[in-house]
């Protein structure tokens, strides 16, 4: 009898159907894999980021304040000063630091005045300068960033600065306003931030400076003070400050007492930025603090950027000012600036870059990882990533890897108007003094301390040897032989080279201690380097420390303790050693002789001459140069200055750190300049050559698609056996 047609069960059939149906969804998805463009997939930016005009940063910690009255730290700056326009700036290019315009039509005219208001000549004796006046004269149509504290209804009157409780349930950031306005700044303005310095509520850092220098400033202080105890909005306005005048809506003067032309200097930083009274009263609204919406938080300027988003635990961006003035590019710089492109921009408009984006990364590795992916524009180096990115060369100079080479990644480097000494405390019975056996053994140690090899084992190479006071950049530094300490070094060659330990035992045993003992008493030689500290990380540098004195046969005793207590110490000049350093406040060498002033003196004084140090010489000279405007004569006491420095070597003049920063091939017009706050106008990014270099360097890796392809074929031909042995099994 005839057989009917076979039909496998409906089991079998569904189980085939099923393999057949993941084999073909595999093989889909492995086509449409390898089809994707070749955009990184690992980027941690959206799509449409990927041509934007964006500079990508980051940071690692949240700024304290964003009011310009109280930031006085780098991390503050770097945002704070893209939104203020202080009247000054320095130039970006030139060196030593410049100071030229910011939004004035000119530098400050100074006039000196005597006792009784009359003026004086130019050249007239410090001694007979009762008071400088600067006259400051604005540039006209500079206008604020758009703000809701300018918004304005159709009578007038501000939109927001009487928020009713409706308003402010359903505000919780600043957009949230939706509506916002803008005018231009005044000579008021100024003038309104000048008087904040004195609010005793904010506690400005440099109050206290100031009062010591503005007129009327202390008094200003004192009348505030029952005002500042109640609460609410204190408008400033109506308060007279007797040595801050407006004398129309661009011209403002400000009386200072004596000659102090370092007050310049103070012109070009924040504190001293336009202050617009609506911002005041609009953040002084009840309820708003407690949104965070603050002047801390969303600053208020007429600089190039103004910051749209501030989220502390994930991202800030700054974004450009569509208010922003006309400024233009330098069109000169320093010797060398052509050849380095960094005149190529001369006369543009600025600013180039549109967004600032600062994304939070708290680890290193992972910032120095992106960064090689492109993903950031710039970087610092650490110790962790510090042999990956640079090499020394055999004549010592520091120089980028092959790896970097080959990404045509740029290192930038620069010497810090900063410096870091070992300071003898001159009261001290055994290394104070001024006689010439006290002088020869601190001379002795000056030689036996070899900075050089210092910065080469803690600071991977990332310093200079300090010659004297004066860091580079600075007016009055002197490069090449005419800067060398004569009693430290030797010049050969065209270097400086360290003395010979020979010269330093001649004199130790001409300051009485031959080999490292007392020649009367055959004693060795103890002294002690107090230092704050003491943990795991410093063990190493305390042994360097000890190593460098067993040169001479000198005993050093670390004498460790907490800061608080450090500090104390020194108040009260009860260590004999120690280490310091300081960072210029401003560019003028005022800022760092002032270290060796004897009215400075820490013990009596708690000033920051930190050794106690006293020579009348010195303090003659200080006192005629610190009020000197730059020129040959100011250089010449400047010379002199520095020369009974390195003679009485109160210090162990120490080095010099240098920054060391990277940067890739498509990030323009970078040059370091330790003064500038505002450097991120002048900064152009080529958004082209990056998107096709982080499409290069962060390819997808392909080969497991094929894998998986391979895998989904097996699958395939694992189904059709099976499905061909049950159908099998049932025919039989």
């Amino acid at each position: 009898m005839d057989a009917a047609p076979f039909a496998p069960p409906q089991s079998i059939r569904h189980g085939a159907r099923g393999a057949f149906r993941a084999a073909g969804l595999g093989l889909a998805l492995c086509l449409g894999l390898a089809a994707c463009s070749d955009r990184p997939v690992n980027s941690p930016y959206p799509a449409d980021d990927e041509a934007a005009n964006t500079l990508y940063s980051s940071f690692t910690e949240q700024p304290k304040h964003l009011d310009p009255a109280l930031s006085y730290s780098s991390n503050e700056y770097a945002l704070i000063g893209q939104i203020y326009e202080p009247p000054l700036q320095y130039h970006y290019l030139k060196r030593p630091y410049q100071l030229m315009p910011q939004t004035l039509t000119a530098l400050p005219q100074v006039t000196y005045l005597d006792g009784a208001a009359n003026p004086l000549p130019g050249d007239a004796p410090v001694g007979a300068i009762a008071f400088s006046e600067y006259m400051l004269e604005l540039r006209a149509r500079i206008r604020y960033q758009p703000h809701p504290a300018f918004a304005q209804a159709a009578d007038g009157s501000y939109r927001f600065h009487r928020l009713s409780d409706a308003e402010l349930a359903r505000i919780h950031t600043l957009a949230d306003f939706g509506e916002t306005g803008s005018r231009e700044l005044t000579a008021e303005d100024y003038a309104y931030q000048i008087k904040r310095l004195a609010h005793p509520r904010l506690h400005s850092p440099i109050a206290e400076l100031m009062k010591h220098y503005i007129v009327g400033l202390d008094d200003l202080a004192e009348r505030l003070k029952p005002e500042a105890e109640k609460s609410g909005f204190i408008d400033l306005r109506p308060w007279q400050l007797e040595g801050v005048r407006t004398v129309d809506a661009h011209r403002l003067v400000i009386r200072v007492r004596g000659k102090y032309p370092q007050f310049r200097f103070w012109l070009a930083m924040p504190f001293f930025a336009p202050m617009p009274w609506e911002a005041d009263g609009f953040y002084s609204q009840p309820g708003l603090a407690d949104k965070n919406i603050t002047l801390d938080v969303y600053p208020v300027g007429t600089g190039a950027y103004m910051l749209t988003e501030n989220n502390p635990n994930r991202r800030m961006l700054l974004e450009r000012n569509p208010n922003f003035h006309e400024e233009r590019y330098p069109a000169e710089g320093e010797a060398g600036d052509g050849a380095a492109g960094l005149l190529a921009d001369a006369g543009k408009r600025l600013p180039f870059i549109d967004r600032v984006l600062f994304t939070l990364e708290k680890e290193t590795i992972p910032y120095w990882n992106k960064f090689l992916q492109g993903y950031y524009d710039a970087s610092g180096i650490t110790s962790d990533s510090f042999d990956q990115a640079v090499q020394f060369s055999q004549r010592g100079e520091a120089e980028l890897t092959a790896a970097l080479r080959e990404k045509r990644i740029d290192l930038q480097t620069s010497t810090s108007a900063s410096i870091y000494y070992m300071g003898f405390n001159m009261l001290d019975p055994v290394l104070g003094g001024y006689g010439e056996a006290q002088r020869k053994l601190r001379r002795a140690l000056a030689i036996a301390v070899d900075y050089e090899e210092y910065i080469a084992i803690f600071l991977n190479g990332r310093g200079i040897p300090a010659q004297g006071l004066l860091p580079p950049g600075l007016f009055g530094y002197r490069e090449g032989a005419g800067g060398v300490n004569p009693y430290v070094y030797d010049w050969v060659d065209g270097v400086a080279k360290r003395k010979s330990l020979d010269e330093a035992r001649r004199l130790l045993a001409e300051a009485g201690y031959p080999d490292g003992r007392e020649a009367a008493t055959g004693k060795p030689l103890v002294l002690y380097l107090d230092a704050a500290g003491g943990g795991v990380d410093d063990k190493s540098l305390f042994n360097w420390y000890r190593k460098q004195f067993t040169k001479l046969g000198i005993q050093l005793v670390i004498r460790a303790t907490d800061y608080n207590r450090f500090q104390q110490k020194m108040r009260d000049g009860n260590a004999q050693i120690f280490t310091w350093g300081w960072n210029a406040d401003y560019p003028d060498p005022e800022n760092f002789f002032f270290l060796l002033h004897g009215a400075n003196a820490k013990v009596g004084k708690d000033g920051e001459n930190a050794a106690n140090y006293r020579n009348p010489e010195f303090d003659a000279l200080f006192e005629n140069m610190r009020n000197m405007d730059d020129g040959p004569e100011r250089q010449r006491l400047i010379d002199a200055l520095q020369e009974i420095a390195r003679r009485d070597s109160p210090w162990l003049f120490g080095i010099h750190p240098q920054n060391f920063t990277l940067h890739h091939h498509w990030y323009r017009n970078l040059k370091p300049n330790q003064m500038v706050n505002n450097q991120l106008k002048y900064l152009h990014i080529d958004a082209g050559s990056r998107a096709a270099a982080r499409a290069a360097w962060n390819r997808p890796v392909r080969w497991p698609l094929g894998f998986l392809l391979v895998f989904f074929v097996f699958l395939v031909g694992v189904a059709w056996n099976h499905y061909r042995h049950r159908v099998q099994a049932q025919a039989s």
